[in-house]
């Protein structure tokens, strides 16, 4: 299986044959199950999705101007290319999920867990993200999450690389072994609750700059 690998965090990515997948109008799968897909170049008003499974597809060049989507659980789903600013998403799993340079401008996550998950090239500028929680191996990559909120979330293992993190706020949460190396610190917000992360030494400059913005420190 194709993996990605940040440093020291791998993730499995979506095992998918496109000869295996059906074209679909809709994910709102038979019974409440939806396999084997592929869903694309939709642009929605709204997209309500709740007590779905959606497994084995891809889903590319989706807009919508409103998403609402409420105990989903997804397995093997790659999304690309889609615009789903304004994104509601709560209390679902995702496991083997890949996001490619997709929008989600101000989205809000809510207890949402995530087990090999990557976001790559992806716009989440002042997404809310509540209650997260990595299960397994996530990986942000080149990602921008200006001022972007984690608050209460468990990004144990998480690798971030390359990313915009400025005004990025980290709220309370659990963050042991969480891969910062590779991002400029100096914007961070919240930088007292990243107890036990990783970073190198030349970053240190760059985390005691944000601290001493947070706590306005000034020198004389």
């Amino acid at each position: 299986m194709e993996t990605r690998t940040v440093r020291q965090t791998s993730v499995t990515l979506p095992d998918l044959d496109d000869a295996d997948l059906d074209e679909v109008d809709s994910l709102e799968g038979e019974h409440g199950t939806l396999r084997d897909f592929r869903y694309g170049d939709a642009s929605l008003r709204e997209l309500p999705l709740s007590r779905t499974q959606l497994v084995d597809g891809r889903v590319a060049g989706l807009t919508t101007q409103r998403a609402r989507l409420d105990d989903l659980r997804l397995h093997s789903v790659e999304f690309s290319g889609c615009d789903l600013s304004g994104l509601r998403w709560e209390d679902s799993k995702l496991s083997r999920v890949t996001f490619t340079d997709c929008k989600m401008l101000g989205a809000a996550w809510e207890q949402v867990t995530l087990d090999d998950v990557v976001f790559e090239r992806c716009k989440l500028d002042y997404a809310a993200f509540t209650r997260l929680r990595a299960t397994g191996s996530v990986i942000f990559t080149d990602c921008s999450l200006r001022e972007a909120r984690f608050s209460g979330s468990d990004l144990s293992d998480v690798a971030f690389d390359e990313c915009d993190l400025h005004l990025t706020e980290f709220d309370g949460g659990t963050y042991r072994d969480c891969d910062l190396r590779g991002n400029d610190l100096s914007g961070l917000r919240g930088v007292t609750a990243l107890k036990k992360i990783i970073i190198d030494r030349l970053q240190l400059q760059g985390l005691a700059q944000a601290f001493a913005a947070e706590q306005e420190i000034t020198f004389d």
